[in-house]
């Protein structure tokens, strides 16, 4: 298989993500080579392209070769790395880079791919089960019992809080944008879903815990951050993990006069008032923790115990060829799709 790489020169839309011949790929220290065999696809791909991802600008810049998860073979290691061998399955995480059919990473982002997963679906799993932990676990730490609202509940990291609260013994209240991702949540572990394209979201949240919610989990942005936030119980937390709605839903540019407003009417918290609603609001990117090597030990290590025991299942997995990345883009932003989306070298 020739070695290629996906990279983006510079911001822009979809005629950005070219597709050119990779040098070869040697470990540095401490480091292992992957030939990968398949690439999660998230959101924040689609941001780094735009130019609008924070951490992509401070750690990389362009050129830029986007992609945090993959899987596949250990085909060459560092003499320093004695614990994993030529030939090992895997999969792990990058800080970008991943949209590669070999990427050189760190040892500890690597780790042994579980037997209940495909290598399409250990692809997948990563970067949604991590800010699913980090959000609902590290951050929030809900109590058994406690009232969970969910938005975008059939998506990726939407699919993985639905689990991961219904392990924590949470009553998990999903949204979702069409009715065709209602049976997909209620699956996942949503004791109540709510179809915002058929019905109100905030009456329909309103109904299923009229006190109000322990925990919002919400990536949507100044789409919902507002009424988000109303909707917490006193005490309650707020996690916030991105802002989709200020992006396009079609085309892969963005709008910057949209922006300029979404800007604008994103809720500012105050300190005073979050003293005096009893509140919370938490917020993070997960690009920023793979070098946390105790988080990211830690919270591998329980969410792939509760994989083995069958207590976690991957997201559904739509395959791309790494040709067809462009496409892979356009169908993720379109917001139509269920779980994860792959490409496959």
């Amino acid at each position: 298989m020739r070695a290629r790489k996906v990279v983006i020169s510079k911001a822009g839309g979809y005629e950005r993500l070219h597709v050119e011949n990779l040098n070869q790929v040697s470990p540095g220290p401490g480091e292992v080579v992957v030939a990968t065999e398949a690439i999660g696809v998230n959101y924040a791909d689609c941001v780094i392209r735009m130019g609008l991802y924070a951490s992509a600008k401070e750690y990389v810049g362009w050129p830029i070769t986007p992609g945090f998860e993959f899987s596949g073979t250990v085909v060459s290691v560092d003499p320093g790395v004695t614990d994993l061998a030529v030939g090992a399955r895997v999969f792990g995480v990058t800080r970008f880079g991943g949209y590669s059919t070999h990427v050189a990473v760190p040892r500890h982002q690597v780790f042994a791919l579980p037997s209940r997963l495909t290598m399409e679906q250990a692809a997948g799993f990563p970067a949604v089960f991590l800010t699913a932990y980090y959000a609902l676990l590290e951050l929030a730490r809900p109590r058994p019992g406690a009232n969970v609202l969910v938005h975008s509940a059939a998506g990726g990291v939407g699919s993985a809080l639905l689990q991961l609260g219904r392990i924590a013994g949470c009553r998990m209240v999903g949204v979702v944008g069409g009715t065709h991702k209602v049976e997909a949540a209620r699956e996942l572990g949503a004791d109540v879903v709510i179809d915002k394209s058929r019905e109100d979201l905030w009456a329909a949240a309103e109904r299923a815990s009229p006190k109000g919610y322990d925990v919002v989990l919400d990536a949507n942005g100044p789409s919902t951050l507002r009424d988000s936030y109303k909707h917490l119980s006193s005490p309650g937390k707020l996690v916030i993990y991105g802002f989709h709605s200020m992006l396009p839903r079609t085309g892969g540019k963005p709008n910057y006069a949209k922006l300029a407003w979404d800007w604008l009417r994103t809720p500012r918290f105050d300190p005073l008032t979050l003293t005096n609603d009893n509140t919370s609001v938490l917020a993070f990117n997960l690009s920023y923790l793979f070098e946390q090597r105790d988080v990211l030990a830690e919270s591998m290590a329980r969410l792939l115990g509760w994989v083995e025991e069958g207590k976690l299942v991957s997201p559904r997995v739509t395959p791309f060829p790494l040709d067809a990345v462009a496409e892979a883009h356009k169908a993720l932003e379109s917001g139509t799709t269920v779980g994860k989306l792959v490409l496959v070298p």
